[in-house]
């Protein structure tokens, strides 16, 4: 289709024109809980009626965005033997933050990058989903930051959820706008710089080039305001031959594979030597502590969690044995078992981004609840293994 699009100033300053040789792109740099964006999403697509529309989704996105049924065909038993449960709780979190913005602007965030599908499905214009997979995002993300930041960022995200203070109109507007997010963008490089290559350079990169091998000569493209000035600036590069390295998740470094046996080997080492030095007895009364040190601590992270009584009984059970493998934790075995002995149903699947905002809806909701299963049970264990292993360590040199 030849088509030559209004120009740029036709439209307000959210529309951006990039051209490549004989092909037209009009960038929509969106807020993703504003109703101007979804009405401006609406308006290009169907005045402009492109040749396809690039979206800021991943497959797995989408269908959280469009399908209301989704929550019926999550397993969340997968979730936890695939070891993703800190992905999806750091996404719900996300996602419930999102919401909670939303909810005072009276649109759901991604409303505009539905809004966008929808049009685009009712023209039949083809619809290409640009975005990295959010799972990668997220585990590349998680690897690439440091155990403090990691910290910081999980304390930021609790404090944002709780937080009750209310949006004036000055802030709602604030939130629109483009400077305003590619401000946000800045201070996260500041204070969590790994977490920002990850999560907007990076995707930056990856999305130019997907919007790239979108088929057609005039294009719309939907994303988030904040990746506007990313896409632009490496729209002219070639950097298809990133992809592959920005689409998978690194490897566990051996250094901390080795760090993980290390632990267990100690413990177990000196346990021995503890025997053949100082006998039988003095050995055992070593492992009883190692065992009443790991399984106490978690069993009471259960029991704080109102876990199941069988949940918290394997906590106990399972945390002097997982302190001993970098294989499993304490967390995923005991989250398991609670989905297996008080699975969530649908209705709680669906208010979760609700719940996690209020502290008892952690409890209430048993979704959240096996999250602070999964949570509290491997502080338990953290603390059982420093413990426990302080007292060997000291019994074996004294």
């Amino acid at each position: 289709m030849n088509k030559t699009p209004l120009p740029p100033n036709d439209y307000p300053p959210d529309v951006h024109r990039i051209m490549a040789g004989d092909r037209v792109i009009l960038l929509i740099g969106t807020a993703h809980i504003s109703q101007h964006s979804v009405d401006l999403v609406e308006k290009v697509i169907r005045t402009e009626k492109p040749d396809a529309v690039c979206l800021e989704l991943d497959e797995r996105r989408y269908q959280a965005l469009s399908d209301g049924e989704r929550w019926q065909r999550l397993d969340l038993k997968t979730v936890i033997k695939n070891k993703q449960l800190s992905t999806l709780l750091v996404s719900l979190m996300m996602a419930s933050y999102q919401k909670k913005l939303g909810k005072n602007l009276g649109v759901s965030p991604g409303a505009e990058l539905l809004a966008g599908a929808q049009a685009a499905k009712e023209m039949d214009i083809p619809l290409s989903l640009c975005d990295r997979d959010i799972r990668i995002t997220l585990r590349r993300a998680w690897k690439s930051t440091s155990l403090w930041r990691k910290a910081y960022l999980m304390s930021s995200l609790i404090l944002g959820l709780f937080e009750t203070q209310e949006i004036d109109e000055e802030k709602l507007e604030a939130l629109k706008k483009q400077d305003v997010l590619t401000e946000l963008m800045a201070e996260m490089g500041d204070s969590l710089p790994e977490m920002k290559q990850v999560l907007i350079d990076e995707r930056d990169i990856y999305l130019a080039e997907k919007i790239k091998d979108t088929r057609g000569n005039f294009l719309v493209a939907v994303v988030g305001a904040g990746h506007v000035d990313g896409i632009k600036r490496h729209f002219p590069e070639e950097n298809s031959g990133r992809l592959a390295e920005i689409s998978t998740v690194p490897p566990v470094s051996r250094g901390w594979k080795t760090a993980g046996w290390l632990i267990p080997l100690i413990i177990i080492s000196s346990l021995v030597f503890i025997a053949f030095e100082k006998g039988a007895a003095v050995a055992g009364d070593n492992l009883l502590y190692w065992i009443l040190a790991n399984g106490i601590p978690s069993a009471i992270g259960a029991i704080l969690a109102l876990a199941h009584p069988i949940t918290t009984i394997s906590a106990f059970a399972a945390a002097p044995i997982t302190s001993l493998t970098p294989v499993i934790g304490a967390g995923y075995v005991t989250a398991f078992i609670q989905v297996m002995t008080r699975p969530p149903v649908v209705s709680e699947f669906e208010r979760v981004a609700d719940d996690m905002s209020s502290f008892t809806g952690w409890w209430r909701n048993k979704l959240l609840r096996v999250f602070l299963v999964f949570l509290l049970t491997s502080l338990g264990s953290a603390i059982g293994t420093y413990v426990g292993g302080y007292e060997i360590i000291k019994t074996l040199v004294g």
